[in-house]
């Protein structure tokens, strides 16, 4: 599937325009995270691009979530481990390669970046950078929605903390217009 046919599908299933800019914050998070790692950027960044595609059909049943998306791309190229890594975000099935390792641990991690960039006064990520990430990490009750645990699992792709949300945040400061930050 090319980058094109996956855009034209989330537009034929995505209604929410924040939905959208955190699927594509993800893409570049993944697509940066398989750079660092020399894995397949194209592969990895299809993986985040398409990880939420059935959100809105699944966001009151999330035992659902990821696994409608696999019956969506029952009929398509999309490589089975991409499609195994979208199955396995949720937390539904294990995580056992590196693609679905990085795909948890950046989910959430988009989130936190996009709160963290909201609070400053310009309201914009080249304001942020991961001093200022790791302060607001500590904090409990800021982006309560970003799971730590599973941001702080990036550990398990052999990536500190730290360095992770410094690929993060390059990542999506890369593509700071079309997330409008």
């Amino acid at each position: 599937m090319t980058r094109e046919q996956a855009v034209r599908l989330i537009d034929e299933n995505v209604t929410n325009r924040n939905l959208k800019k955190h699927m594509l914050a993800v893409e570049s998070v993944m697509r940066h995270l398989a750079r660092h790692l020399k894995e397949d950027e194209d592969k990895w960044a299809l993986a985040g691009l398409l990880h939420d595609l059935d959100y809105d059909s699944t966001e009151n049943d999330f035992s659902k979530h990821g696994l409608r998306t696999v019956e969506m791309l029952a009929d398509t190229d999309v490589p089975e481990d991409v499609v195994y890594a979208i199955k396995s975000h949720p937390g539904h099935f294990p995580r056992k390669s590196l693609m679905d390792k990085a795909l948890y641990a950046a989910d959430p991690v988009t989130g936190l970046i996009v709160a963290a960039a909201l609070m400053h006064p310009d309201r914009k990520l080249a304001g942020v950078d991961v001093d200022f990430l790791e302060r607001r990490f500590g904090e409990k009750r800021f982006a309560a929605g970003a799971d730590r645990d599973q941001i702080r699992s990036c550990e398990e792709l052999g990536i500190s903390l730290r360095d992770f949300l410094q690929i993060a945040l390059n990542a999506m400061q890369e593509i700071h217009d079309d997330l409008g930050l």
